[in-house]
């Protein structure tokens, strides 16, 4: 699974870098931008809870002189002008907040971690101190949800997969820079999954294809991601074989 996700990156970086850039272009301040990104991942869960959630908005939007920086933002969210800067601080200091979980937490860090390190067309786009690499000795978490549970269930249902024991059996056997590898993961599964729960049917599903904004619709792109889907769902045959 890991090979095949290694090798076809080119297609959900380029799912991603749409995604991205419809929800950072309209801004050009620190600020705004930051908000945008805040937001946008806030707004993933299916059922957010607004309520609780307002209260963290408020609190960000009335502390601008705490968001100038990577450094200071952390600061700001584990409420320790000590903390080391780096992405695994700033996933528990995500989770510290009122109205973030687990997986909305990863994906704000991983997100963080894509406009910075310079693989998604971005440069810097929010702060300057923002690490471009990930230290081998940080924890990175998979944003976890039900697509990935699935995926999980389908190769090894005697288990009862969640996002706590997904990613203690990535981070045992891979480094924090392939555990950024493995977010691939939900795009595979999303395009490749019919019907909920964990005994959803895995086959090619050209209509959440299409659902994705971000994908590309010309019909040569779309069999060249039918085509290495096949290959994806084989994955699972070879398991259960």
């Amino acid at each position: 699974m890991f090979h095949f996700l290694n090798e076809n990156r080119g297609y959900n970086k380029k799912v991603q870098s749409n995604s991205y850039n419809l929800f950072l272009a309209p801004f050009d301040s620190l600020e705004d931008r930051l908000y945008s990104v805040l937001h946008h991942i806030a707004n993933t869960q299916s059922q957010p809870k607004i309520d609780i959630l307002a209260s963290f908005f408020q609190k960000v939007y009335s502390n601008k002189s705490q968001l100038h920086s990577f450094k200071t933002f952390i600061n700001f969210l584990t409420d320790n002008d000590s903390c080391v800067p780096n992405y695994e601080s700033l996933y528990y200091g995500m989770l510290r907040q009122a109205g973030w979980g687990n997986k909305t937490s990863a994906l704000f860090t991983k997100t963080i971690y894509h406009l910075h390190n310079g693989k998604y067309g971005f440069q810097n786009s929010i702060w300057e101190d923002a690490p471009k690499v990930i230290n081998q000795k940080e924890k990175i978490f998979l944003p976890v949800d039900a697509v990935i549970e699935a995926v999980f269930h389908r190769i090894d249902s005697s288990t009862k997969w969640n996002f706590h024991k997904i990613n203690k059996l990535l981070q045992k056997n891979y480094t924090s820079e392939d555990m950024e590898v493995w977010d691939d993961l939900w795009f595979w599964g999303f395009i490749n999954q019919r019907g909920s729960g964990l005994t959803r049917e895995f086959i090619w599903n050209e209509a959440k294809y299409w659902a994705l904004i971000e994908t590309a619709k010309d019909k040569k792109s779309i069999d060249r991601v039918k085509n290495e889907s096949t290959r994806f769902l084989k994955i699972f045959d070879k398991k259960q074989s």
